[in-house]
């Protein structure tokens, strides 16, 4: 029987440099290495239903919310079918349980993933950075982001997003895109992984 493909599930707020470390996992990390997640699985999310997986904390759209764990347990499953198939999966997601109600969705996610040699990494970033990468990427002419107000206020969104996407911040490994590249980043990661042995999501089901 093959080996279960790794999978590293990349955790973070937005515009907290997710996407880069995807993409430096991919590019440094060698064999066939999928890469999935928020954007990735928005393409093929209905108009109607976005941003799905992507729903900000804070229970916004409670509308879109029975869709939100009908489409993580399709993104989770499907990753842990591809695991099973021998195939490496990075996936980039912002993991939080800020709805209208509680959903559970850590614990969907860790169960999913239980058969599967799954970890889970914390990618830190500073909120004063993140206002930055939105302030910038609005200023090229993106209105996908919040910015910072006219008044130099921090959109509260923007707040909730750093408060509940950490919650409850049981890792495999951690990194912080304010002070270490994103290749630097995966460098740590594969060190993690190369060690082999993942618990956070064991332990996230623990507390759960």
């Amino acid at each position: 029987m093959s080996r279960h493909g790794d999978v590293v599930v990349l955790n973070g707020a937005p515009r907290s440099g997710k996407s880069s470390i995807a993409a430096a996992i991919q590019d440094s990390f060698g064999g066939l290495w999928l890469n999935l997640g928020v954007d990735a699985f928005s393409e093929v999310t209905p108009a109607r239903s976005r941003p799905g997986i992507g729903l900000r904390p804070g229970g916004e759209r409670p509308d879109l919310e029975d869709d939100v764990v009908r489409l993580y347990e399709g993104l989770f499953g499907s990753v842990a079918t591809l695991s099973r198939l021998g195939l490496d999966v990075v996936v980039d997601v912002g993991l939080h349980d800020r709805y209208s109600r509680p959903l559970g969705i850590l614990e969907l996610v860790a169960r999913q993933l239980e058969q599967t040699p799954a970890y889970l990494v914390g990618v830190r970033c500073p909120l004063e950075v993140i206002m930055a990468r939105r302030d910038e990427a609005v200023s090229e002419g993106s209105a996908r982001y919040l910015a910072t107000s006219p008044a130099g206020s921090v959109p509260e969104p923007v707040m909730r997003w750093q408060e509940a996407v950490h919650t409850p911040g049981i890792y495999d490994a951690e990194v912080d895109t304010s002070v270490v590249s994103p290749a630097e980043c995966a460098t740590t990661i594969r060190q993690r992984v190369q060690k082999g042995s993942p618990t956070a999501f064991g332990r996230l089901l623990s507390k759960l």
